[in-house]
């Protein structure tokens, strides 16, 4: 089983991102199964939150939440630290919003703010994290992530959103490559 734990900001998507990751994930084929869900504090706009997505080839019926991961995704830097690193299991990764960069090579950062300003023109990252993440897992792809935005996401909502998630998906691809080289 794959396990993603999402850390976010009230407004920001985190529970939307990995509600469209699981419907991604699970639109694939009848093999691919997948939960998603939130764990809130004060329900309130800008108050820490985290989600969870597994997924898996076989029905999942432990709904506890994520403690270790195999992939933990900041949609707000301001909510990195150094013990993100105790929620990540062996080989894992950890995905943030920032324009900043690290040596770590378990870290990959992607600009989600930019991108979710330049096309959406609201700081909001969930898609480009979506994206970026996409670009660092093998068993979902663009078209995946596309039919899961088309099947849940409002028409109004789909193309600009769609786009996020592309650009998220190519400078994770495009910094990625630069690494290995």
């Amino acid at each position: 089983m794959t396990q993603i734990l999402w850390h976010g900001r009230g407004g920001q998507g985190a529970f939307t991102a990995s509600r469209l990751l699981g419907s991604a994930f699970s639109l694939k084929d009848s093999q691919s199964y997948s939960l998603a869900f939130p764990s809130f504090g004060p329900e309130r706009r800008g108050a820490p939150i985290r989600a969870f997505t597994k997924l898996d080839s076989k029905p999942i019926g432990n709904r506890s939440e994520v403690s270790r991961a195999d992939f933990v995704v900041f949609l707000d830097d301001t909510l990195f630290s150094d013990d993100a690193f105790d929620q990540l299991k062996e080989g894992g990764k950890i995905i943030i919003a920032t324009k900043k960069q690290f040596t770590d090579p378990r870290i990959v950062t992607v600009d989600a703010v930019s991108i979710a300003e330049e096309i959406l023109h609201l700081q909001i990252t969930n898609t480009a994290m979506l994206g970026a993440f996409a670009a660092l897992f093998d068993d979902i792809t663009l078209a995946d992530i596309e039919s899961a935005v088309r099947s849940n996401m409002a028409p109004k909502l789909q193309e600009k959103n769609l786009a996020v998630i592309k650009a998220a998906y190519d400078e994770v691809k495009v910094l990625s490559a630069k690494k290995i080289a």
